[in-house]
């Protein structure tokens, strides 16, 4: 899932807990269809787009209810890294990535020139979004994005993405009638929504189209444009598997770390592969299961991860699985204390909201907010400031 298709997600159910919405700019949604997209063709044809191309856009378009039903019912992330990363970088998903890289060696090498990205970057992602394209979504992408931009929740987040879908259909890009994909609109095998393939798709095979649910070559050159539009830095790592000396100070660790990677080396921190080389770049300490799992290096380049994606098990899953699409090998699993079940997780963000702590909505989920406070919990406790959630922190509050 992109960048704006994860915003989106993440707004979603922000929305849901705070009263921010009611503060974000009117955007005409509701009423009948006709009526609503009236007001679409207005604010098009205004932004130049022809208005032949906009009438085959809306030919035959309708409501979606399955992707209301989608959009309010969507699933809670709860696994840990070790069972989504064991499920997601499998061998047969490695070996494929591999193949990949050998059979569009010249298109990859492309990539790398004209945008920074190495092969294995842009593969890991085209893993983890659709398996190589063997799993785009079956919606129809214009009537998802209909549907979501008249739904009134979020149609400012909706609504441009419709327009830049009419602008794909005027490049003969897209076939609204035919082109499918995920439910909340992205589309193709790295899934991608329509404004950020207006700005970065890329004709790789010379067809003088965008496909990004057919042609490989436009996949791989359309994705190192986005990342390298994320910000990704040319030459630099993303993740690097480390092990952990004994006493390090934990409260240091964390996405937010403040310490260079040499400054972590001079700690006791080694890398697994022995590669000390990047000592100069700013660094932080990833342990998404504490202490006892598995601990990996991040590095500026980390930061392309959490703007396609604001999962941190996603994203920590996906640079690993660059890693070992560059040759790393399997991480040490460790052995991690257990984790807390659901509702022992609300438990514990109770208790932490009560003693000050923005944990944000009590969902049951370890995510940014809850790791801060369990780390300064930890570090008031005197228990080493993982930011693990343990049976053990909760029966200490």
């Amino acid at each position: 899932m992109t960048r704006n298709a994860a915003a989106i997600l993440f707004l979603m159910s922000s929305f849901a807990a705070t009263p921010a919405l009611s503060q974000e700019p009117a955007v005409p949604c509701g009423g009948e269809l006709t009526a609503f997209l009236d007001g679409v063709r207005v604010e098009a044809s205004a932004k130049g787009i022809p208005a032949d191309a906009i009438d085959r856009a809306f030919a035959g378009a309708r409501l979606d209810r399955k992707v209301l039903s989608r959009d309010r019912g969507q699933g809670v992330f709860r696994q840990t890294f070790l069972e989504f990363s064991k499920r997601t970088v499998s061998q047969a998903r490695l070996d494929i990535g591999r193949q990949k890289i050998k059979d569009y060696a010249d298109t990859f090498a492309k990539a790398e020139a004209d945008y920074g990205v190495p092969a294995a970057v842009i593969a890991a992602f085209w893993a983890m979004e659709t398996d190589f394209g063997a799993v785009q979504g079956d919606f129809n992408t214009r009537d998802a994005l209909v549907t979501l931009a008249h739904d009134c929740r979020r149609p400012h987040l909706f609504r441009p993405q419709l327009i830049s879908l009419i602008e794909m259909v005027q490049h003969g890009d897209l076939d609204p009638a035919a082109n499918t994909g995920a439910w909340a609109g992205e589309i193709g095998q790295v899934q991608m929504l329509p404004r950020d393939i207006i700005a970065f798709g890329t004709d790789g095979d010379g067809d003088g189209h965008v496909n990004l649910k057919k042609s490989e070559k436009d996949v791989i050159l359309t994705a190192a444009r986005f990342i390298q539009s994320l910000g990704y830095n040319r030459g630099e790592p993303w993740i690097q598997e480390v092990t952990l000396p004994e006493g390090l100070p934990y409260e240091k660790t964390g996405l937010g770390g403040p310490l260079t990677a040499a400054e972590w080396f001079a700690l006791g921190v080694q890398p697994r592969d022995g590669n000390t080389s990047f000592g100069h770049l700013k660094a932080a300490i990833a342990l998404p299961q504490g202490r006892k799992g598995p601990a990996f290096m991040t590095y500026p380049n980390f930061g392309i991860y959490l703007e396609w994606n604001q999962s941190f098990i996603y994203t920590t899953s996906a640079a690993y699985f660059a890693t070992r699409l560059s040759g790393a090998p399997t991480y040490e699993k460790g052995n991690p204390e257990p984790g807390l079940s659901p509702d022992e997780m609300k438990v514990l963000q109770e208790k932490l909201q009560s003693r000050g702590h923005d944990v944000g909505k009590i969902d049951g989920i370890l995510g940014g907010g809850t790791r801060v406070a369990i780390q300064k919990e930890q570090q008031r406790l005197g228990m080493p400031a993982d930011g693990w959630a343990t049976q053990t922190l909760l029966s200490a509050l």
